[in-house]
């Protein structure tokens, strides 16, 4: 196990954002004016005592009489990440007139398994960098981070009991079984660069976009909403989670560790047959493709400028930005029913902000 130090870190907070480039124009300040990150503030705006109450709550049930377990959760959570699935709970659950405080632990829930799947995936896929800082199985070894995982996921289940109701034990209880699903299938593409298009969009939408999906549709349950909203609210946060996973495919090949917190090329070095590689193997020449294919196979990141020029020639960011671009005009067109309000505005500009964030 390894025995580094613990890195230091503070309390999580409500926002947190270094303020780098725009990776997907390749201008501007992130702290300048329409920024991802004002962005971002406005959209958090109408729950931030909510967010205040989800974080104090996720706090309170990282407590365990295991040290270990308190001190590697409360890293985690403190790592910050925008907090953007709870935020689609708490948005979702108030658009629709819901007045309790059911949501805080919806939101707490979510998080927690997110957090876990991360564990999870950082172990599996190796990973070293998460948020710009050094992952759990960096610090504590794989093992500490596999069953912290366990934990999280556990401890998100006893919230839902706590919360007594069987839809959303139902719909959070298909989330993560479809999540492991997901996992698996993206496990099976690794080093294929067979895989196709279709393929690859049902990995997202189960690794992804499934968890988006549960956080809106929780929302909506748990304002007494019928099954048309809830289907509503489940296909905004389908959408939404797809459009994020493909502009991650992108920041995969446009940012720098530093303003996207994480190793350039990490998927490729992982093997993964991303939407923009898949794109560039369908579009570009013969030694374009063969380019792709063998650096799939390989994961050799030695050659990732020579990569990274043959899919932008052959059209593999534009495809991909364009396919973000449209999920997010799905998920838009979704809310048009919903009750107008500040909430309502807030959610359509989360989907904004999805395809503009800056990291």
């Amino acid at each position: 196990m390894t025995t580094n130090p613990l890195p230091v870190w503070s309390p999580p907070g409500l926002l947190r954002d270094p303020s780098p480039p725009d990776l997907l124009s390749g201008s501007g300040s992130g702290a300048g004016p329409g920024s991802g990150a004002d962005r971002l503030a406005s959209i958090r705006r109408p729950v931030e005592e909510d967010l205040a109450a989800v974080d104090a709550r996720i706090l309170e049930n990282l407590d365990s009489k295991v040290p270990l377990i308190r001190e590697t959760g409360e890293y985690l959570i403190s790592q910050g990440g925008k907090r953007l699935r709870p935020l689609l709970a708490l948005l979702a659950a108030r658009a629709f007139g819901y007045e309790g405080q059911a949501h805080i632990d919806a939101a707490v829930i979510i998080e927690f398994i997110h957090t876990a799947t991360l564990l999870h995936d950082d172990v599996v896929d190796r990973s070293t960098m998460r948020r710009g800082s050094a992952t759990a199985n960096s610090i504590w070894g794989d093992e500490v981070s596999v069953l912290v995982g366990d934990f999280l996921f556990s401890r998100a289940f006893q919230l839902m009991v706590e919360v007594g109701s069987l839809p959303i034990m139902r719909i959070m209880a298909d989330a993560t079984n479809i999540l492991a699903e997901g996992e698996v299938m993206q496990f099976v593409n690794r080093h294929d660069p067979d895989t196709t298009e279709e393929r690859y969009l049902e990995v997202v939408g189960c690794k992804t976009g499934k968890l988006f999906e549960a956080a809106a549709r929780v929302g909506a349950v748990l304002a007494g909403r019928g099954d048309t909203d809830e289907r509503r609210m489940a296909r905004f946060g389908a959408s939404l989670g797809t459009a994020y996973q493909l502009v991650d495919d992108i920041l995969d090949y446009r940012g720098t560790a530093a303003a996207i917190g994480k190793n350039i090329g990490d998927d490729l070095a992982d093997g993964q047959p991303t939407l923009p590689l898949i794109h560039a193997m369908r579009a570009g020449n013969e030694e374009t493709a063969r380019t792709v294919r063998d650096a799939i196979r390989t994961g050799d990141l030695g050659q990732l400028p020579e990569l990274i020029h043959a899919v932008e020639s052959a059209g593999g960011i534009e495809y991909t930005v364009d396919s973000a671009r449209d999920y997010v005009q799905r998920a838009r067109e979704t809310l048009r029913d919903v009750p107008d309000t500040r909430f309502r505005e807030a959610l359509s500009s989360f989907a904004e902000f999805v395809i503009e964030r800056t990291y």
